[in-house]
């Protein structure tokens, strides 16, 4: 595939603080003030300029006004005309908006129905469009408003995370008040310009590999020595990601909670780097891959433990973790800035596992023993909190959907993706995802850099946390490991995800490998031919969705296959009113496209005895194909 660069727009700036003035107006002619309400500035008490949503709402309703005067002016009565048609001229006219504050209106036109719901908006095909970009509107907190203005509960609240808790229409207004707050966001996913582009695509490519790692034989066994692992069922799999644009993606057991283990090691660093910075922290340990064992007691060169991923270094870095608070303090802490990463999705708790790992940590009480003799803590450091600390925070649970928010946390520089949170330094990101590309998988550690070539971190659990820098963070788990310690199918599955696509740190080396795919450019190998293909599929399965998008594309939907029969023929067959609509309004299908048999649209909806579709056709200027042959041969 050939892909073109996909821009990456600017995050939105903050919108100054208002408050509401009331201002007195004389009403002319009648001498007594009207009291009127005016946004007015905080900062500089000078009232703000209407907003681009208002100067919008008020093209439209002049517009409509403008309208009904003409039609007045010609038939010297005030007809009134369809508010559909009008809201849709209109909307055609407007083409400078402020993205940032209103939906764009070439975007809003796509979602008018303009026949049967009088010029509203079509909510469930917005939905379904926002949906394949990979946005989830129904569970990121930065469409929560929209949500709720969306709802037919009578309280203003979606009650219902589905489409049935929605409104089936909404009038233009009202929807361009609804959508002001993240219209920046919404022309960026409706327009294709998320980071990757073809969400839907990339999915299917992921949803192929874990086809292909349920089919491979089931090799490796739970971690043995703590029973709540070894109980979890081995054909666990889950594969979750999330991208720095809040795109998700969730096949298999995604929402099953698990223990992170080791994987805490790395949030555990960069919340202390955040904290504390480098220099203090690493007085208490080093930065260099060990090459021994996990758990193994040794130190390096400089007295101190190789790297806050190992066993060692994760004690001592739990050491200078809010050092001065009380244990409870600080174990609520570090969990409350492990959901502000996870975008405050699920991160929970396991008192088994916690109770478990400590009641068989002889070799952890013999690595803090051996650090706290050769002085790697901080001064009066409580050696027993600070175990107790380091098996608590290995027992937080939370699940794949959860994990893949984290580690997409990190690739973004520390911000959460999904609530625009600042949780993490970016100085401190970029430090943890050093020691986690270098050191994160055990002493697989070498090999991952050389086969995957992106940060990862490991768990005893299953779990695996990868991260793409500037791109997406994905957890894979599955809870069998192999003799490393790390998951069996984790580590396959990264190999296929960095075969298949450009993410390796060097795979932007000039004149680098150029059969991988890189998801962040627009795919723009499809010929014409495929094109027609696909988007006649689109009409014959009724698929709204990818009509859309090549609506927007620029194809061509009046190009036929090779028996002349368009995408409005196959949608009449069909039956699908709304498609048929779609095509005729939106698409500008010809209505009397004829065939190699001579038929039109019309013929097939008389054919297949489409009574709704009839009508439309025919109002539309829809013959039928002996009406259209005669007409031509009485011109000759």
């Amino acid at each position: 595939m050939k892909w073109d660069t996909s821009p990456n727009d600017p995050g939105s700036k903050a919108v100054p603080t208002v408050m509401v003035e009331t201002v007195e107006h004389e009403t002319p002619g009648s001498g007594k003030p009207e009291r009127k309400s005016e946004t007015v500035s905080q900062n500089n008490n000078k009232r703000d300029a209407p907003s681009m949503a208002d100067k919008l709402k008020a093209d439209l309703k002049n517009s409509e006004i403008a309208k009904g005067n003409e039609n007045k002016s010609k038939s010297g009565s005030s007809t009134p005309t369809s508010k559909g048609s009008s809201i849709l001229d209109q909307l055609s006219a407007m083409s400078h908006t402020d993205d940032k504050k209103t939906l764009s209106p070439s975007l809003l036109r796509l979602y008018i129905d303009e026949m049967d719901q009088n010029g509203q908006v079509c909510i469930r095909d917005f939905l379904r469009h926002l949906k394949r970009t990979g946005l989830q509107p129904f569970k990121d907190p930065r469409l929560t408003s929209l949500m709720n203005s969306l709802s037919n509960d009578p309280s203003g609240i979606l009650t219902i995370n589905s489409e049935i808790g929605c409104k089936k229409y909404m009038d233009v207004e009202s929807f361009i008040d609804a959508t002001s707050n993240v219209a920046y966001l919404l022309n960026k996913a409706l327009s294709s310009n998320l980071i990757i582009p073809e969400f839907a695509d990339f999915c299917k490519e992921i949803a192929s590999i874990y086809k292909k790692l349920l089919q491979q034989p089931s090799l490796g066994i739970n971690a043995q020595y703590i029973p709540q692992l070894a109980r979890v069922n081995p054909d666990f799999l889950g594969i979750s990601i999330c991208t720095v644009d809040g795109q998700r993606f969730n096949i298999g057991d995604t929402d099953i909670p698990f223990c992170i283990q080791s994987c805490s090691k790395a949030l555990n660093y960069a919340i202390s780097i955040a904290d504390l910075g480098p220099k203090k922290v690493h007085q208490h340990l080093g930065k260099e891959p060990s090459g021994i064992g996990f758990n193994q007691i040794e130190l390096d060169k400089n007295g101190l433990p190789h790297n806050p991923m190992i066993n060692p270094g994760a004690i001592s870095c739990c050491s200078v973790l809010k050092n001065g608070m009380s244990l409870d303090d600080r174990f609520d802490y570090t969990i409350g800035e492990y959901k502000k990463m996870a975008g405050n999705e699920f991160v929970g708790f396991s008192n088994a596992t916690f109770l478990s790992e400590k009641s068989c940590a002889d070799q952890n009480f013999a690595i803090g023993y051996f650090l706290k003799e050769h002085g790697v803590f901080p001064k009066d450091t409580n050696l027993k909190q600070t175990l107790d600390l380091y098996f608590q925070l290995c027992s937080v649970e939370a699940t794949a959907q959860s994990a893949a928010v984290i580690a997409a946390t990190l690739a973004n520089g520390g911000v959460c993706p999904t609530t625009q949170e600042s949780c993490i330094t970016p100085d401190a990101v970029r430090n943890t995802l050093s020691l986690m590309y270098s050191c994160g998988m055990y002493d697989y550690s070498g090999e991952w850099a050389f086969e995957v070539g992106l940060p990862g971190k490991s768990g005893v659990a299953g779990s695996i946390f990868i991260v793409v820098p500037n791109l997406m963070g994905i957890c894979v788990w599955s809870p069998p490991l192999d003799p490393l310690g790390n998951s069996y199918r984790g580590i396959q599955f990264a190999k296929m995800l960095c075969q298949k696509f450009s993410f390796h740190q060097y795979d932007c080396i000039s004149g680098g490998v150029s059969h991988k795919v890189d998801p962040r450019r627009y795919q723009t190998s499809e010929t014409k031919e495929s094109q027609i293909v696909n988007m006649l599929f689109a009409a014959s399965a009724s698929d709204s969705v990818l009509l859309l998008k090549y609506l927007q594309t620029g194809v061509d939907f009046n190009m036929p296959d090779y028996d002349g029969r368009t995408a409005l023929h196959l949608a009449v067959c069909g039956g699908n009113m709304a498609v048929v609509r779609f095509l005729v309004d939106k698409a500008k299908c010809n209505v009397n496209a004829l065939d190699r048999w001579n038929s039109t649209p019309l013929d097939d909806g008389y054919k297949y005895d489409q009574a709704e579709i009839i009508p439309f056709l025919e109002k539309k200027g829809g013959v039928k194909g002996e009406v259209l042959i005669h007409a031509a041969s009485q011109q000759y």
